[in-house]
């Protein structure tokens, strides 16, 4: 940051990705936390609470010039950047911690596949199966929630995939914190991509699914 005047009221004049692009945010061990605007990032700056920085250049922020040097502020945000303070990270706090579930993050997790077909499927055209039906004992869980194309699911309607004869092409699963910072992402650039999976269980069905997603 080149700074000779103490202005928050920085501006973006240029954004390589757009200024709908969403920075990375980790505590100062790494670990992923959040997704945040260049307005927040901004703040962060300008607080001096940024540790390090790592990624590309994402969004060059102006501020104000400075009356006796005629320089302006300008505040470079990177993709990437770690914050001091304690980790605001769950997954490293609480042992038991479950990520929330939504559709958007569940069709995800499973790449827009329908989990009994295999085919490929827009968000609209996809729907949220419980393997186990509620009435037969079934919770609205990670572990037993798969995506399903509107026509499995109807074929499959109230009864298991036993029972309807109609087998599973994965084993549901629970996301880490990890997982499910990347599975919140709208737009993940292959650096931020990248500095996930490398927080990833080693034996991540992610691993497979970005991969044939990205296919």
């Amino acid at each position: 940051m080149h700074a000779d005047s103490d202005s928050a009221f920085l501006v973006p004049l240029r954004s390589i990705h757009g200024l709908s692009q969403m920075v990375l945010r980790t505590d100062v061990a790494g670990m992923p936390l959040e997704w945040i605007d260049y307005r927040e990032a901004a703040r962060l700056y300008y607080q001096e609470q940024i540790a390090y920085t790592c990624g590309s250049p994402l969004h060059r922020l102006y501020g104000g010039v400075n009356a006796l040097s005629g320089r302006r502020t300008v505040l470079e945000v990177s993709s990437i950047i770690a914050t001091v303070g304690h980790t605001g990270n769950p997954g490293n706090t609480r042992h038991d911690y479950v990520p929330p579930l939504n559709n958007e993050t569940l069709f995800r997790r499973d790449a827009y596949l329908c989990m009994y077909c295999a085919g490929r499927f827009a968000s609209r055209e996809l729907s949220r199966d419980h393997v186990r039906p509620f009435s037969q004992g079934g919770h609205d869980v990670w572990t037993n929630v798969v995506a399903a194309c509107r026509r499995c699911n109807n074929e499959k309607a109230w009864r298991t995939p036993e029972q309807a004869k109609m087998q599973l092409i994965a084993v549901p699963f629970t996301p880490t914190y990890a997982e499910y910072i990347f599975l919140k992402g709208r737009r993940v650039l292959t650096d931020q991509m990248e500095y996930l999976l490398a927080h990833f269980p080693r034996h991540s069905p992610l691993h497979d699914r970005i991969a044939r997603w990205l296919s």
